[in-house]
């Protein structure tokens, strides 16, 4: 479960000030709302990467407002996957959890079995300059649910792809959310994409969520 109370974060000058938001446990909540309202600043406050100015930030009924971006349990996809330049494959999808000091046995087990989840078995030896938009979407993806984080938190993880991508990697999500059953805040653009995944829709306007509001704004 997610809950912000009264949440304000600042990014520069710009502030988003008393966010109220709520997400069940696994469920999964979609955020929409203009360029430049402040979607990813909210994503970064979550997940620690902004500093909270007032508020809270509660996951699975924990005050997480103050802790460490990696003792936090949240697994976090940006919007440009965000995939270190030198690492394989195999060394993303390791990477929380050699952080946990998982055993390296089921490291290997765990990588293994998202690998073939997300279809990337035959690219773990691959560094990102060898993977394309839609590859590199699903290594972002699979790193962030490798340590079986209690959040998942996605910046427009289908953006920038075509239309076949897109379709396949909505379907995907949907299976990683059935199996996993991780609570999940995904922002998006587009209505289709809202509609099809969400089960709990958000939109931030003028700085305030606007909760119950479908992707068509019903």
């Amino acid at each position: 479960m997610i809950e912000l109370r009264r949440l304000s974060i600042r990014s520069g000058a710009f502030q988003l000030s008393d966010l109220e938001l709520q997400v069940p446990a696994g469920g999964y909540g979609v955020l929409m709302g203009s360029t430049g309202s402040g979607k990813t600043t909210l994503l970064e406050g979550i997940c620690g990467l902004r500093k909270v100015v007032a508020g809270r930030v509660l996951l699975d009924g924990l005050d997480v407002t103050h802790w460490s971006v990696g003792s936090r349990g949240v697994g976090y996809v940006p919007q440009d996957a965000g995939l270190f330049p030198t690492l394989s494959v195999h060394e993303h999808l390791a990477f929380g959890l050699e952080l946990r000091r998982v055993t390296p046995r089921e490291i290997r087990q765990r990588v293994e079995e998202v690998a073939e989840a997300l279809g990337i078995s035959d690219l773990l030896g691959r560094t990102p300059r060898h993977l394309s938009g839609g590859e590199a979407k699903r290594v972002a993806i699979g790193r962030a649910i490798a340590f079986h984080p209690r959040l998942l938190l996605l910046d427009e993880p289908l953006a920038a792809l075509d239309e076949d991508h897109r379709l396949r990697l909505i379907e995907l999500l949907k299976t990683i959310h059935q199996s996993e059953q991780v609570t999940t805040l995904h922002v998006t653009h587009y209505s289709e994409e809202a509609a099809a995944l969400g089960e709990h829709f958000f939109r931030l306007v003028d700085g305030r969520i606007v909760a119950g509001e479908g992707p068509d704004g019903s």
